[in-house]
């Protein structure tokens, strides 16, 4: 069960409040920031395009279609 965090004044918090036994054992390992947003834009890339009969106006009206915005 992988978990998130961050480093605060030199301490890991995590992001999302979590109940370990007294005692865990558990494993520590930075994250190259710039890695894993290489790794969200090839993600990203892999689903372009893969949506069929869009408007064709649907990426300049985003918003009216997907949330009835007003121009």
């Amino acid at each position: 069960m992988p978990l998130r965090g961050h480093v605060e004044h030199g301490v890991v918090v995590l992001d999302e409040a979590v109940s370990l036994p007294e005692g865990s054992l558990v494993h520590v390992e930075p994250v190259d920031a710039e890695e894993e947003m290489e790794s969200l834009r090839r993600g990203l890339r892999m689903l372009a395009g893969s949506v069929k009969n869009l408007p064709p106006d649907m990426a300049a009206r985003h918003d009216f279609y997907l949330h009835g915005a007003r121009e």
